[in-house]
C-alpha cells in the first residue's frame, strides 16, 4: 500500500461516526478547572469538531492556492467564538449549525469544489465562529484551556493539510475525495438527523 492510500484510509477511519459525541464536558466545563490540557484534547474528542478541522485543511490543500488562508481564518474565528463562548454568549442551534458544517465541508471536499481562497475562507470561517462558541461554553473561562484548544486546532489543520497535499499527488485523487467527503456528509446528516 502506498504512503497515499495509507494516509486516505486512516483519515478514513478517523471519520468513523462512533465517536460523534460532540465533545467533552458537557456539564459546560463546571465540574472542574480546565487546564491546557484538557483543552487540547477537547476538539479532538468529538468527531464533529474534528473531523472538520481535519477537512479545512483538506479541502484548502487540494482546492486553493493560498492554502493557508481558510485554516488561518477558522482558527482565529474559532478563538473569537470560543472567547465569546467563554464569556457566556450563546446563540440557539449552535449545535446544528456545527453538524451543518461537517455536511457543508464535506460536500466541498467530496466534489473537490474550486472556490476563490477568499470566499472559501469566508464559508469556512463562518462555520468556525459556532464551532468556539460551542468549545468555549465549556472551557470554564480558562485561558490556558483556550490555547490548548487553538493549538490542536492548528494540528489538525495542518495534518489535513498534509492529507489533502496527499491527495492531490495521488492518481486516485478523485476516488479518495469522494470517499472522505461523502463519508464527512453521512455522518453530518447523522448528527442534524439526531442518528448519531
Amino acid at each position: 500500500m502506498r504512503v497515499t492510500s495509507r494516509t486516505a484510509v486512516l483519515s478514513l477511519l478517523a471519520l468513523m461516526p462512533g465517536v460523534a459525541l460532540a465533545h467533552v464536558g458537557h456539564d459546560g466545563g463546571a465540574h472542574h478547572e480546565m487546564g491546557f490540557v484538557e483543552g487540547f484534547l477537547h476538539p479532538l474528542t468529538g468527531a464533529d469538531h474534528l473531523i472538520v478541522m481535519l477537512l479545512v485543511g483538506v479541502w484548502s490543500a487540494m482546492n486553493t492556492r493560498q492554502w493557508w488562508l481558510a485554516p488561518l481564518a477558522f482558527a482565529t474565528l474559532l478563538l473569537i467564538g470560543a472567547l465569546a463562548g467563554m464569556a457566556g454568549i450563546s446563540i440557539g442551534g449552535t449545535e446544528t449549525i456545527v453538524a451543518a458544517s461537517l455536511l457543508g465541508l464535506g460536500i466541498m471536499v467530496g466534489v473537490q469544489l474550486k472556490l476563490p481562497a477568499l470566499i472559501g475562507a469566508v464559508i469556512i470561517g463562518a462555520f468556525a465562529i459556532f464551532h468556539g462558541l460551542a468549545h468555549g461554553s465549556e472551557l470554564s473561562h480558562s485561558f490556558g484551556a483556550l490555547a490548548g484548544m487553538v493549538i490542536a486546532t492548528a494540528g489538525l489543520h495542518i495534518a489535513g493539510l498534509g492529507i489533502g497535499w496527499h491527495l492531490t499527488h495521488s492518481s486516485f485523487s478523485q476516488r479518495w475525495s469522494r470517499i472522505l467527503g461523502g463519508c464527512a456528509t453521512l455522518t453530518g446528516i447523522g448528527l442534524l438527523a439526531g442518528i448519531f
